[in-house]
């Protein structure tokens, strides 16, 4: 049996919960786990206060509600599996190393931030920044891999190092900025710049993109690579067309400010 958390008070300011990981709360009773501290905007609190807490950590942590003022949920997650029956806040995931996190609603900005390693899905939307790296740093997401159902906000895969981000729908602007490496998949529309100051890694769109001057055709194929990844994301759930998988792909190379080794690929009509 899972250790469930029911959210029964809603924080009227952000709360910061980074006690809720799998590997934080393995072997506490519920009792244990309600003295978890938490920040309540700049006061010291409990988990119980906001939770009500049942099961047993097992591995497993489930928890319930609207969490979208819950900040940091999985923050530094180095095991185990949490599931978000509802919204998260933000930094849900930052740091992480390994694990899994499933979200069964949406989740808001700076998802999985400079994680390193383990599996995140979004079932819903993701807000701005997901897999990125946070301001002042020039390396974000270094592994693992982020699958969000529907659209995603600006800057996906900002300083992506290594790893894979999948977008179901669309997402805004800036998507790969200062892209080190690592592959991002966007099944809907992809916003404006993507790729800006890239050295190396990949960027996939199924629909046209507005590219940037200082990126060059080099030509168009079949890339085998893309269709591992592509049927690997239809397997999880992810709405992957046939043309998709069998189509040909536009290569452009860039950002030629940068390296000039990056590459996005854009379905062919």
């Amino acid at each position: 049996m899972a250790l469930t958390l029911t959210l029964e008070t809603q924080p009227e300011v952000p709360l910061e919960a980074e006690a809720i990981a799998p590997e934080r709360l393995t072997g506490l009773s519920a009792a244990e786990v309600g003295k978890q501290p938490v920040l309540h905007g700049n006061r010291q609190a409990e988990l119980g206060e906001f939770f009500k807490i049942g099961g047993k950590a097992n591995g497993e942590v489930r928890v319930a509600g609207d969490l979208g003022r819950v900040k940091l949920l999985g923050a530094g997650m180095s095991q185990g599996r949490l599931v978000i029956e509802g919204n998260a806040g933000l930094h849900l995931g930052s740091g992480m190393t390994d694990g899994e996190i499933v979200v069964e609603g949406n989740a808001g900005d700076w998802l999985g931030p400079e994680m390193s390693g383990g599996r995140i899905v979004v079932k819903g939307d993701a807000g701005h920044a997901v897999g990125s790296a946070y301001r002042g740093s020039r390396v974000g997401m270094r592994g693992g891999e982020i699958l969000v159902y529907g659209k995603a906000g600006n800057e996906v895969g900002n300083g992506l190092r290594s790893g894979l981000i999948a977008i179901g729908g669309s997402c805004g602007d800036f998507a790969g900025v200062n892209m080190l490496s690592g592959s991002i998949v966007v099944l809907g529309a992809i916003g404006i710049r993507c790729g800006a100051g890239m050295k190396r890694g990949s960027i996939v769109t199924m629909q046209p993109a507005e590219l940037l001057p200082t990126f060059s055709y080099a030509c168009t194929y079949e890339p085998m690579f893309l269709r591992l990844y592509l049927g690997y994301l239809r397997d999880q759930g992810l709405p992957v067309e046939d043309r998709h998988i069998a189509g040909r792909y536009q290569r452009w190379s860039g950002d030629s400010v940068e390296l000039n080794r990056g590459e996005v690929l854009v379905l062919a009509p």
